[in-house]
């Protein structure tokens, strides 16, 4: 039992009930008042440690009891919540100092959560370390069973020789699960070498990686060292590697069963001793199937295998990847923003992210830079208007139904669910608004918004049929 205070101001006896009933067991000592002034009065006979109101109140609002919290204790976080939201109370509630807006009906697991760092924001000092899922490599940010399950791998297999292939979608960083190998390998004070090679022209590739002599082609005017031997000692990283063409992966494939090469335009063979680690977003085994990639050199590839899950599968890291990417680029532009509201949370749990955590950091990068309060609100984030590339659909135009088939019903829902997510983030919320955009009756995206577990409500929300 923690017994911290908590003042609840609300109107309506029963949502007082309810969150006093709520609040109590969850080991909160609760105080209650019904308008403005009795919570004015109270706030002034003594200190609590969260304040949680309704912005309508009557003579005196909510947005008076947060300046009156403020002015006893600039400290003291208060919780705003309605069911008439807009988003001009919400940035005056922000600008205000409120540490969270929360439309009605919220839902009671996240609004127990948020009441809960709410408290340890008044009652610590807040100095745990916001970046613990760094662990201890560095590149990689993530909590969550799957992360957890390749910190393990990388702390096995970096100490040894081992090739590695590593997998994912694209976005999901499969760069950084090779700089995090690289950095705890004993080859960390070499250097490691990344090249994409979908980025190349076929010409390029072979000298960009084995390097050329003088006059070995119009305009090789001096010589030049390639990749392989630039890393010699080191590790070579090669991104998109399903992109090599068939004359590329042979001499690849001599590379690593011989550890020599010669350049372009060379006759002396050269010695290497490099680390491989490979990635791709394809399915390189059904590449080697097709016949685009050799099976020989995919084992040797391919000895330990990676596997990066795309940020919908990674339970939990969403708002841990979300808050540093806020606290970056707060920090790069100079910014005062210190959170991401619940309502714009809620709106981020609900979008597939195709773009895995690439477009995650894009998402919240714009957000800083759009947002003029000091907590992120809905209307500042900026959603694509494609539906995610899952493991069954990736790289498939949307039409598209590809010799595996198609899952239809969750094709149309995913799709459903997407265009309902995208109206709820440009009208800010305002389910009248995003029926109007969606063209669709209120009561039938209520049915959507319910069908999908989106708990969101807007002050325009009259079903007027």
């Amino acid at each position: 039992m923690s017994g911290n205070s908590i003042l609840v101001v609300d109107d309506e006896k029963g949502i007082r009930d309810l969150l006093e009933l709520m609040l109590i067991r969850e080991g909160y000592d609760v105080s209650l008042a019904e308008d403005g002034e009795k919570a004015c009065r109270l706030i002034e006979a003594r200190s609590f440690d969260l304040v949680v109101t309704d912005i309508r109140l009557g003579d005196i609002d909510g947005i008076e009891v947060l300046r009156k919290a403020k002015a006893k204790g600039s400290d003291m976080p208060v919780i705003m919540i309605s069911a008439f939201s807009s988003a001009e109370t919400a940035v005056e509630a922000m600008k205000e100092g409120a540490y969270d807006y929360i439309p009605k009906p919220f839902n009671i697991a996240e609004f127990k959560r948020i009441v809960k760092s709410a408290i340890q924001s008044h009652t610590s000092s807040e100095n745990e370390d916001s970046n613990s899922g760094l662990l201890h490599f560095g590149y990689l940010l993530g909590e969550s069973p799957k992360m957890k399950n390749i910190y393990d791998i990388i702390k096995r297999v970096a100490p040894t020789k081992t090739n590695i292939f590593i997998s994912g979608e694209s976005g999901t960083g499969k760069e950084l699960v090779a700089k995090a190998v690289h950095s705890m390998s004993p080859r960390c004070d070499k250097p490691m070498i990344a090249i994409n090679c979908a980025g190349l022209a076929e010409s390029l590739i072979e000298s960009e990686l084995f390097g050329y002599r003088k006059g070995a082609f119009t305009g090789a005017n001096y010589d030049k060292t390639g990749l392989f031997e630039a890393a010699n000692g080191g590790t070579v990283f090669l991104d998109e590697i399903g992109e090599l063409t068939p004359a590329i992966q042979v001499k690849l494939l001599r590379v690593i069963q011989e550890r020599r090469f010669i350049a372009v335009g060379g006759t002396e063979e050269k010695s290497v001793d490099v680390r491989i680690i490979s990635a791709t977003n394809r399915d390189l085994e059904q590449e080697v199937i097709n016949g685009n990639f050799r099976e020989d050199l995919y084992f040797r590839l391919n000895v330990i295998k990676i596997s990066v899950p795309p940020l919908r599968e990674r339970e939990g890291d969403l708002e841990l990847l979300s808050n540093f990417f806020l606290a970056k680029y707060a920090r790069e532009q100079g910014k005062g923003i210190k959170k991401i509201s619940a309502y714009a949370m809620n709106i981020l749990s609900g979008y597939h992210f195709p773009g895995n955590v690439r477009e995650l950091e894009n998402i919240i990068e714009r957000g800083v830079a759009l947002e003029a309060s000091n907590i992120i609100l809905p209307e500042s984030l900026t959603l694509a208007n494609f539906r995610e590339r899952g493991k069954n659909t990736r790289g498939r135009r949307r039409n598209d139904i590809g010799e595996e088939g198609i899952d239809l019903d969750q094709t149309l829902a995913d799709m459903e669910r997407e265009y309902v997510m995208k109206a709820l983030a440009m009208t800010g919320g305002d389910r009248q608004a995003a029926s109007d955009l969606l063209r669709i009756p209120l009561r039938s995206l209520r049915y959507r918004m319910e069908k999908f577990g989106l708990k969101l409500s807007h002050e325009n929300d009259r079903d007027t049929e």
